[in-house]
């Protein structure tokens, strides 16, 4: 796989977007459970785009531990069923591809010192959405449940939330929020750019699960379609990409994930300690 190739470049309601599950209450407790924490050395993070973040390892960890524990303590859990049967069944899938150096390190994914305790839970709520908090923590709705028509559209939604957990995004978005002296648009802007990139490593995590990339462009056309005749922001004005922009990049993702899980596959790529210096 070309390093080059993954060079990085809403509105709420029952139709929300996946990465804005619980948005309000898990915001809220994501920056109380961060007060105090130390801040970690700036570096480069996915693409190789710097990335400064406000977390350690341990306080990611932790963070997370935390967070999923308030939410589920707040929530209706399902025990077991086969929706419980899904989400494990998908999120182990995801979780497993996770752990393949060679896509870490074409992603330039910064978890060498990171430790993810892999939990999934189904939540009754019938917004359409779901959660990967730092850690490996995640939450699928039922109302995601019942819009999704097969594993591999619910593995490129819990794909792209759990491509936001690697990427450490909530420890810069903390970072960002302590600095302070970013402007509204600029805020946005960056938002935008961690959901193309939780949409981009998403697209490859998901692949190199053996799961069909195709879907998670038929998920969103068919979610756009939903909410055709909703008022959305312009582009600009908002925390998320537009859905067509969203898909468009999505589309051109989905070659170059199967020529790299091919690759992958045929031993074209090989970890790191086979690499010759």
């Amino acid at each position: 796989m070309d390093s080059a190739c993954f060079n990085s470049d809403r509105r709420q309601g029952r139709l929300s977007r996946p990465v804005r599950a619980v948005a309000g209450p898990l915001a809220a407790v994501l920056v109380a459970l961060v007060l105090g924490c130390s801040e970690t050395p700036q570096g480069e993070g996915p693409g190789h785009r710097q990335q400064q973040l406000a977390l350690s390892p341990g306080e990611e960890l932790q963070v997370g531990r935390d967070a999923y524990e308030q939410i589920l303590s707040r929530a209706r859990v399902v025990k077991q069923g086969p929706e419980v049967d899904q989400v494990k069944r998908v999120s182990e899938r995801i979780a497993t591809a996770a752990r393949i150096e060679p896509l870490q390190r074409e992603i330039n994914l910064r978890l060498s010192d990171y430790s993810f305790e892999w939990e999934y839970s189904v939540l009754a709520d019938d917004r359409v959405n779901a959660f990967c908090l730092p850690g490996g923590k995640i939450g699928v709705l039922t109302g995601l449940l019942e819009r999704v028509k097969n594993d591999d559209q619910l593995a490129a939604v819990i794909a792209h939330e759990v491509a936001h957990a690697l990427a450490h995004h909530a420890s810069e978005r903390v970072a960002r929020e302590r600095s302070r002296h970013y402007g509204m648009l600029r805020e946005l802007s960056y938002n935008r750019q961690q959901e193309l990139e939780a949409d981009h490593i998403g697209i490859f995590l998901m692949t190199f699960a053996d799961f069909d990339p195709e879907e998670a462009v038929r998920f969103w056309e068919e979610m756009q379609a939903a909410r055709r005749d909703d008022f959305q922001l312009p582009e600009i004005l908002s925390d998320h990409p537009s859905d067509a922009r969203r898909m468009e990049r999505l589309a051109s993702w989905v070659e170059p994930a199967r020529a790299a899980k091919r690759a992958f596959d045929e031993g074209r790529i090989a970890p790191r300690s086979q690499v010759r210096r």
